[in-house]
């Protein structure tokens, strides 16, 4: 099993910069493809970013492409998600994930999940 922990999140201004942290223990994390998810408050989750086992491929949703960078570090087990130029419509909680595939952008072929974090981003 693994488990999974985001933080990071707050309340920025539009035009803000924020970067999550999601720290994984238990299974060796470089084992798994991982992700960034959100789900905005009376809406259905929905993918944001992910990153192959070792970081060399990344994919994004066209909503965030130019200005969110996913990222990670097996050497301490961490994924990051660097959010510039962040809009109010990017407010939402944001989890991250692993899965066992390559990588995906479905919710559905994740395994693990994080607590989430919540993401404000005022105008």
């Amino acid at each position: 099993q693994v488990q999974l922990v985001e933080s990071g999140g707050g309340l920025v201004q539009a035009g803000g910069s924020l970067r999550l942290s999601c720290i994984a223990s238990g299974r060796t994390f470089s084992n798994y493809a991982a992700g960034w998810f959100r789900q905005a408050s009376g809406k259905e989750r929905e993918f944001v970013a992910a990153i192959t086992r070792t970081g060399g491929g990344t994919d994004y949703a066209d909503s965030v492409k130019g200005r969110f960078t996913i990222i990670r570090d097996n050497a301490v087990n961490t994924m990051y998600l660097q959010m510039n130029s962040l809009k109010p419509e990017d407010t939402a909680v944001y989890y991250c994930a692993t899965t066992n595939r390559v990588y995906s952008l479905r919710g559905d072929e994740y395994d693990y999940w994080g607590q989430g974090t919540q993401v404000t981003v005022s105008s």
